[in-house]
């Protein structure tokens, strides 16, 4: 194994904080019928104004590729959450949320502002919450 430039201690904050982020996740989601992509796509979907967006523009703000968004867009699809449209006059295509789509949204809200709130909100002290704030705030400034 190759040399770290992060020491044991450090590389072990790395992993819990990594860690704890996909166990909070998955608490999260596991009472929801749809996982956590679904929920970013539909929530995307569901901030703009006409239920759409155009795939790329998508993938850009969720930080995903091409390729992974088309695959779970497919899936989404046929499960009458989404539907893909090529763009009339230019290449692209165009994702749009179904009645469907808005239901299940709709539906997931309540249990997911239920599950933040018990399996990582309650769990927090306000020092907590505004060391999360200011931490966050410092990786945000960093990474522009």
């Amino acid at each position: 194994m190759g040399d770290f430039v992060l020491d044991k201690r450090d590389f072990g904050i790395w992993l819990m904080w990594k860690n704890s982020y996909k166990t909070v996740f998955d608490c999260i989601f596991n009472d929801l019928d749809i996982s956590d992509g679904d929920f970013m796509v539909l929530e995307l979907l569901m901030r703009t104004a006409e239920g759409r967006l155009r795939q790329q523009e998508m993938a850009n703000e969720m930080d995903w590729t091409k390729s992974r968004l088309s695959h779970h867009l497919s899936r989404m699809q046929k499960r009458g959450l989404i539907m893909r449209k090529p763009m009339d006059n230019e290449n692209g295509v165009h994702v749009r949320i179904t009645g469907e789509g808005r239901r299940t949204f709709d539906a997931a809200v309540p249990m997911l502002s239920q599950n933040v709130k018990r399996f990582f909100i309650d769990q927090l002290t306000e020092q907590d919450k505004t060391s999360i704030m200011r931490i966050a705030g410092k990786v945000k400034t960093m990474a522009e």
